[in-house]
């Protein structure tokens, strides 16, 4: 092999090498966080609050006394045992959180509804999606 023709085969090996993708794709699907909080046990709880009570349960829980938060959380596990055989399954739990999460986004829905429903006849027109968005004078 001459001199010419190694170049060219290292400059086509370089090429090759260079043009191959180095990011690796994420192909799986990852269920959203529960919380927007740092899940660390050992410095506090905070995390497991948002995802057992909704963001804003958890920040009315902040405000009580470990009496009334201890009987509110007792209210919140008789709901949560659907069978009512006094335990909590783990699918009892899962379903619970789920419960939650949801809660907080049909509120938060429901909020940016009626925030955007500007003559509050039940229907979002472009001119109303525009001034609540935009910030455009009616």
């Amino acid at each position: 092999m001459t001199i010419p023709q190694l170049l060219l085969c290292l400059s086509l090996s370089m090429l090759c090498i260079s043009s191959k993708p180095t990011e690796k794709k994420d192909r799986v699907h990852h269920d959203p966080q529960l919380s927007e909080k740092v899940h660390d046990d050992a410095q506090n709880f905070d995390y497991d609050h948002d995802a057992f009570l909704g963001a804003d349960e958890a920040k009315t829980f902040d405000q009580l006394t470990p009496e009334e938060s201890k009987e509110r959380l007792g209210k919140i596990v008789s709901k949560i045992d659907e069978d009512k055989d006094g335990f909590v399954t783990v699918e009892e739990l899962k379903d619970w959180i789920k419960f939650a999460q949801k809660r907080w986004i049909y509120e938060d829905v429901e909020r940016q509804w009626k925030g955007h429903d500007l003559n509050e006849d039940g229907l979002i027109s472009w001119e109303e999606y525009k001034n609540a968005t935009y910030g455009y004078i009616l």
